[in-house]
């Protein structure tokens, strides 16, 4: 990893298992000297624009994206991404690409990516008046 590389997660906060992922990640980066080479976005919250991102609006809802350096990246690559950063996972990275199991991980998630938004979604407290609602 280049230590002045920057990366962006994106990923959907309103995903129970996707938000309990993240949090492992973020755990994860507080162990590190410079921990804010990682940042990560909710693509579900308001403010959030995918076209200023430089990301397809309907494909960051479908796939994992990470920017690395202002780049793009998606699927599994992005998985990889974020494992050649996240303390603990890099040993997951190297054996990950190795063509067999890379291949069987790219069918895996594109099932995988198909069934997503059928899982169940967190409800979001809205706290505009004060007053907080499920």
């Amino acid at each position: 990893m280049n230590p002045e590389a920057k990366l962006t997660i994106y990923y959907d906060g309103l995903c129970h298992l996707c938000s309990r992922e993240i949090e492992h990640y973020r755990q994860r980066m507080n162990r590190i000297p410079h921990p804010e080479t990682v940042s990560f976005v909710d693509i579900t919250l308001p403010d959030f624009n995918p076209v200023q991102e430089g990301i397809d609006p309907e494909m960051v809802h479908r796939t994992m994206h990470v920017k690395e350096n202002n780049q793009i990246i998606t699927g599994v690559d992005a998985f990889l991404t974020i494992w050649r950063y996240i303390p603990g996972y890099r040993w997951l990275y190297h054996i990950v690409r190795l063509p067999i199991l890379y291949t069987l991980s790219k069918m895996s998630y594109a099932l995988f990516a198909r069934i997503r938004p059928l899982l169940p979604k967190k409800v979001r407290k809205s706290c505009d008046s004060g007053i907080c609602n499920p």
